[in-house]
């Protein structure tokens, strides 16, 4: 079978996608099949929705995912600053010698 291309996909259509599963008339493998998705995916975009609305709690926000990914980023460069200002330290230190 054929690996799908990855697909990006609005918010606003996410929630469509949503909001046509909780309407109850269709299963959200139903829904997912006649928008041409993957059932794993419309899964996803409901569990979030309601992670997101606090409908569930067993999970992240998305406020509190895309913060945790700028938090990782941060994290990244400060890691990178941190060995550059550890390298020119060492540089230095030898030179003054």
């Amino acid at each position: 079978m054929a690996k799908r291309k990855r697909r990006k996909f609005t918010t606003e259509f996410k929630a469509e996608v949503v909001a046509l599963c909780r309407a109850g008339d269709r299963s959200i493998a139903q829904v997912a099949k006649d928008l041409g998705l993957t059932e794993t995916a419309v899964r996803e975009w409901v569990k979030q929705a309601s992670l997101d609305e606090g409908r569930r709690a067993d999970g992240l926000t998305s406020a509190e995912k895309q913060e945790l990914t700028e938090l990782r980023r941060e994290v990244r460069v400060l890691r990178e600053e941190r060995d550059i200002l550890k390298k020119a330290t060492a540089f230095f230190a030898k030179q003054s010698r």
